[in-house]
């Protein structure tokens, strides 16, 4: 159970932390139990946080032996940017809610074992304060209410050398979280937050409008506004939160680099179609080259690969290395991406794919 009084966090990985649940349960012992709840939660009754991992229960793996694997690596390339492995870290905002070296920690978990690290916009930790020459590393968009404030972000990312930008697109406004609210959960009132200044907040509305419709989803982008930022960097625009082909297609004509099929880890809309399947209908309808990565319910190497066979380019995790930063820090999140990256390299060896390019739905079955 989460605790009323938590336990600081570990300074050395203990034998049992074998597993991603292994750490789900240690770091409830290392949160106040309404921050737990925050981080656990989802949208109204969550049945999109539990089908995000349930998804790939009803996938079975159909193995192929005697393969000469003696070359096999797990290495890509995206947008002419070479990458070691496929396991990213998803933008999560207000890190220091789960360790006190917040992004910075997590940030430098990532550099040591080669993962791309996606910062949010919603960081307590300055987009400068991460190491500049860590070739690893993507800046999270969240728009900024205009075009001026989103492309100034935009410049300062690119200065410090972030490689990409993701512009998160899903969520406009925030989602109904039951279970975030009974726990009275609130962000500490203290809690800053570099990147996120009071411009966030709605302006004066006149009487008769809406709060939600001509408030916050008045601030939010459009597709021109998609557009007119990428006339503006010479930097690699992905959009996170597509779940629709046509949204998917749309990004193409508009000159979106690439996608992040993501739910928002069930967050933001409950209901909504679980990212696997959502996959499987855009990679139908965008070129074979064009990336498209996953968000959502990873919680084991054989799910990486799952999602790879069915036509990811890369997968990004957000809870389970969360688990890993509240539990010990920098430590704790760079042995949750070793777990993963070691299971999946075991389940490519098993399955007898060499190469991430050897892995496709031949190798999958599915009901």
């Amino acid at each position: 159970m989460p605790q009323l009084h938590p336990l600081p966090p570990l300074t050395a990985i203990p034998a049992k932390l074998q597993t991603i649940a292994d750490y789900e349960a240690e770091a409830q012992l290392h949160l106040p139990e309404s921050t737990w709840h925050y981080l656990q939660g989802g949208a109204m009754h969550e049945l999109s946080v539990r089908r995000n991992m349930l998804q790939f229960q009803d996938i079975q793996l159909t193995p192929r032996h005697l393969n000469d694997l003696t070359a096999g690596h797990t290495q890509l390339n995206l947008f002419g940017q070479h990458y070691p492995h496929p396991l990213f870290l998803a933008p999560i905002g207000h890190q220091a809610l789960f360790h006190s070296q917040a992004e910075y920690a997590s940030a430098l978990a990532a550099e040591v074992m080669q993962s791309n690290f996606i910062l949010s916009t919603l960081t307590n930790t300055h987009l400068t304060n991460l190491n500049k020459e860590n070739p690893y590393k993507w800046f999270q968009l969240y728009w900024q209410g205009n075009r001026e404030k989103s492309l100034a972000l935009v410049k300062l990312a690119q200065q410090h050398h972030y490689k990409a930008i993701v512009i998160t697109i899903d969520a406009p406004h925030v989602g109904i979280r039951d279970r975030e609210r009974k726990a009275f959960f609130q962000l500490p009132a203290d809690m800053q937050h570099p990147h996120a200044p009071a411009h966030f907040e709605i302006s004066h509305l006149n009487e008769g409008e809406h709060p939600v419709f001509h408030g916050l989803m008045a601030m939010a982008p459009k597709w021109e506004d998609i557009a007119w930022l990428i006339k503006h960097t010479d930097l690699p625009v992905i959009l996170k939160g597509v779940l629709h082909p046509v949204d998917a297609k749309k990004s193409l004509e508009y000159g979106v680099s690439g996608l992040i099929v993501s739910n928002h880890g069930g967050r933001v809309l409950d209901t909504t179609i679980s990212p696997l399947i959502a996959l499987q209908k855009i990679r139908a309808v965008v070129p074979a080259d064009y990336p498209v990565l996953l968000d959502g319910g990873i919680r084991r190497g054989s799910d990486v690969f799952k999602a790879i066979a069915l036509g990811a380019s890369a997968v990004l995790i957000g809870r389970p290395y969360i688990y890993g930063l509240a539990t010990a820090g920098a430590l704790g999140v760079a042995h949750v991406l070793k777990i993963l990256k070691e299971e999946f390299e075991i389940t490519m060896a098993l399955m007898g794919t060499a190469t991430l390019n050897d892995i496709n739905q031949d190798f999958i079955y599915q009901d």
